[in-house]
């Protein structure tokens, strides 16, 4: 139960999260099959266990785990469009006469309706960690529309989530750019070897580094003649490696092995309480990274009036 993405949210007013009464609002939206003609379906499963009565939120010390499940027809557009041809050539050819746009679109429907109880099922679960206490909600996602499904499905299930994506004083951009430059990084973080430089113009280039030293001669001339750095792989401690980018998004996020082991040592010989150890030393160590991260990076912005 570690995440690999990381985007952070903040409470920006308090609000009681009683277990039992979020159990009762998602079992409202549970996740379902797509019936035959729907094309997605969306809800909340539990994060961990499987059958009817496992919860749909997991508890641990002061934090609390939810998952959702979307599910998707997925129906390519190159059949729809070979499909679409087929039958307006036939229709041509029978009956002497062009098929125009608005006879096209109804018979792509048509063949959309009639596709899709045959498309193939794809389905894909986000995780979110809820923590009152510190007045974040994160979510295991790389993506803002796929955390922003999420967070808009909870919003609908509890009545009202207000949130917004937590962001920092000076553009991440400016600490990632001189962290490199200096080649010293804050305190507690260390540089790794894989970065993101793009040009400052519209049309300007982008130098994407991967096992790369970043205090070479190379890095600093493309530094020099104005590229910034828009993706940077840092360590923490020795806890935790990741990337973080220009937009506060933290993507492919390891746990050390000491963490690992601590876990597997605390949650003993089940499979749930591994998860459960796991989880809750996620949000503990979360809970002393993140204010660390923040504050290397200028400080955590709060917007006016809230």
């Amino acid at each position: 139960m570690w995440f690999r993405n990381l985007l952070v949210y903040r409470l920006t007013q308090d609000l009681p999260f009683d277990a039992q009464a979020l159990e009762t609002a998602l079992a409202a939206k549970p996740a379902r099959p797509c019936a035959s003609q729907e094309l997605t379906t969306y809800g909340f499963i539990a994060p961990f266990g499987k059958g009817e009565d496992a919860p749909l939120v997991h508890v641990s010390q002061d934090f609390m785990l939810i998952a959702a499940r979307k599910e998707d027809r997925i129906l390519p557009g190159s059949v729809v469009r070979d499909a679409l041809k087929e039958k307006v050539d036939e229709i041509e050819a029978e009956q002497m006469r062009k098929v125009y746009k608005k006879e096209r679109d109804q018979l792509k429907d048509e063949i959309i309706q009639a596709f899709l109880p045959r498309a193939f099922i794809r389905r894909s679960s986000t995780f979110a960690a809820i923590a009152p206490k510190q007045g974040l909600i994160l979510v295991n996602a790389s993506s803002p529309k796929r955390a922003e499904d999420l967070l808009s499905t909870l919003r609908e299930a509890i009545g009202s989530l207000p949130v917004r994506p937590l962001s920092v004083k000076v553009a991440p951009t400016a600490t990632l750019t001189d962290w490199v430059k200096t080649q010293q990084a804050a305190d507690n973080f260390t540089v790794l070897d894989e970065c993101e430089l793009r040009d400052t113009q519209e049309d300007g280039g982008i130098v994407r580094c991967k096992r790369q030293d970043l205090t070479s001669e190379e890095i600093q001339l493309h530094l020099s003649s104005g590229k910034l750095v828009t993706q940077l792989s840092l360590a923490w401690q020795d806890k935790l490696s990741f990337v973080l980018d220009d937009k506060m998004i933290i993507k492919r996020l390891r746990f050390e092995d000491l963490l690992q082991d601590q876990a597997e040592q605390d949650g003993g010989d089940e499979a749930l309480g591994q998860l459960d150890a796991s989880f809750t030393l996620m949000m503990l160590t979360f809970g002393e990274f993140l204010p660390e991260l923040f504050e290397a990076l200028g400080g955590e912005e709060i917007p006016q009036g809230i």
